[in-house]
């Protein structure tokens, strides 16, 4: 006798990068062809996120979020404390906790990996903060405003792309930089833009400067392009708590795990686990 599939419940999000119907239905039939079955499926931000309530309830111990890492995170903290799992999938434009959990690998074989008992289950480190908490990461400072231009780039509006890569030079050139105050990290006078990645065992600390106008421009196209690393930067170290805070006093910007947050003249990050299971499958 076959085994009954093992249900399972699926967040995606419409909007997300790599996210369309036919992406969707892809998704579908790969879970079939290797013996899951989408008993329920959320689609945020239309429909609220499921509660570990209501997965208790239908009898789901798996749960797929299949979106970017802004509704990963919404996914992941209204799960907390809940006792199944839950597996990330690549659905956005950067998909940084997916490749935090699976490296490289496809989504076909991390599912693969997923229905036949191929992984294992972690509580990676995040960046937990007043201001909400990061699995993929943290950026803060003027820069942020940069982020309007990769708005412009998922919605394909070129005028706004045009009108937000002029804000966003403006803004990186004027606006108050900010520093790492506790510990003190790099250049007091601060940086328009700092990036925090929450790994296991600390809170990696990136700045990103701009020293000349070819290095406003270099980081400019790099942050268009939706890849913050490849601007110029320096590795100001790996803590296990950080407070970032505006030189001037002024609340400054950030995104977490690539959403607005709450801006504030001074923030502090601590490292903290996961409250739920996720599935790895990187070695």
């Amino acid at each position: 006798m076959m085994a009954e599939p093992r249900a399972l419940w699926l967040v995606n999000n419409a909007s997300s990068g790599s996210n369309d119907d036919d992406a969707v239905e892809a998704l579908h039939k790969c879970c079939g062809d290797h013996g899951v079955r989408v008993a329920q499926r959320t689609t945020f931000p239309a429909e609220d996120l499921p509660t570990p309530a209501m997965l208790d309830a239908a009898g789901i111990g798996l749960l797929a979020v299949f979106a970017g890492d802004g509704t990963i995170n919404a996914t992941i903290t209204a799960l907390a404390g809940w006792g199944g799992e839950v597996l990330v999938l690549p659905g956005g434009t950067m998909n940084l906790l997916f490749h935090r959990l699976h490296g490289d690998r496809s989504m076909d074989q991390v599912i693969a990996d997923a229905a036949n008992g191929r992984y294992r289950t972690r509580r990676p480190g995040l960046a937990r903060s007043p201001a909400g908490d990061a699995l993929a990461g943290v950026l803060a400072g003027p820069g942020t405003s940069w982020n309007q231009v990769r708005e412009a780039m998922r919605d394909v509006a070129v005028l706004d792309l045009a009108a937000g890569a002029v804000a966003a030079v403006t803004e990186s050139l004027s606006g108050d930089m900010i520093a790492c105050v506790d510990p003190v990290l790099g250049r007091a006078e601060g940086y328009p833009l700092l990036m925090l990645t929450p790994r296991d065992d600390g809170l990696q600390v990136d700045a990103y400067h701009a020293d000349s106008a070819g290095d406003y421009l270099q980081q400019g196209w790099a942050l268009m392009r939706r890849n913050f690393r490849e601007g110029p930067h320096d590795r100001l170290g790996t803590v296990q708590e950080v407070t970032f805070a505006s030189v001037a006093g002024k609340p400054f910007g950030m995104l977490i795990d690539g959403e607005p947050a709450e801006p504030a003249p001074r923030t502090t990050f601590t490292l903290a686990p996961s409250e739920v299971d996720l599935i790895a499958t990187a070695a």
